[in-house]
């Protein structure tokens, strides 16, 4: 398990357009949020060890009205576009609610702009200048924004961890799969429950 005083959770995707009831993209992950429980549990881990950790970053994700950073996107970018969801200072690109307690402690880290969390971010750094070691992943897609940031940070040289109970994806057994059979791959996955116990 990682040590926590070298670790970085990192928060991907805690906006409202996935996990309001009024967001744009709620019905995307709502079962899986719902089976998982990803909010509740990720909050209970930042009530209990958030100062323990090295670094808590947020890593959201926003786009400009017209879309122009996309250049001809295909898959979950083009339905972004499509829907309008995480347009910069709308409803849906805001952090979720329940994350605003949190906010002293948690450092925002803007410029994500697609799957991955340290493309066109200064991420890498940020964990570097800090000496993290290890990257905990908590959020959502889990197939997608989980799953890209998670392979940059060991091609990086990171240790990776993945909350299984701290993300979601687009369905239940999507979710199992990444985490029984993708994550295991190079990362660790285990609870939130290990690191509460450490």
């Amino acid at each position: 398990m990682p040590d926590l005083a070298k670790s970085a959770l990192i928060l991907i995707g805690f906006q409202n357009d996935y996990f309001s009831p009024k967001g744009i993209l709620h019905t995307v992950v709502e079962e899986s949020s719902r089976v998982t429980g990803v909010v509740n549990n990720t909050l209970n881990l930042l009530d209990k060890r958030a100062n323990d950790f090295g670094l808590v970053v947020n890593t959201p994700i926003h786009f400009t009205e017209d879309y122009s950073e996309l250049n001809n996107p295909i898959g979950i970018l083009k339905v972004i576009a499509d829907v309008g969801a995480f347009k910069v200072g709308s409803f849906g690109a805001q952090v979720i609610e329940e994350l605003k307690p949190y906010l002293n402690v948690i450092q925002e880290v803007p410029g994500k702009r697609g799957l991955n969390a340290f493309t066109h971010t200064n991420l890498y750094q940020l964990l570097c200048d800090n000496g993290i070691t290890d990257i905990v992943l908590a959020g959502t897609v889990t197939s997608i924004c989980i799953d890209s940031t998670g392979r940059s940070g060991v091609e990086a040289g990171f240790n990776v961890t993945v909350l299984s109970d701290c993300t979601s994806s687009r369905t239940p057994f999507e979710q199992d799969f990444y985490c029984n059979e993708v994550f295991p791959l190079y990362a660790t996955v285990c609870s939130s429950q290990i690191l509460l116990r450490q």
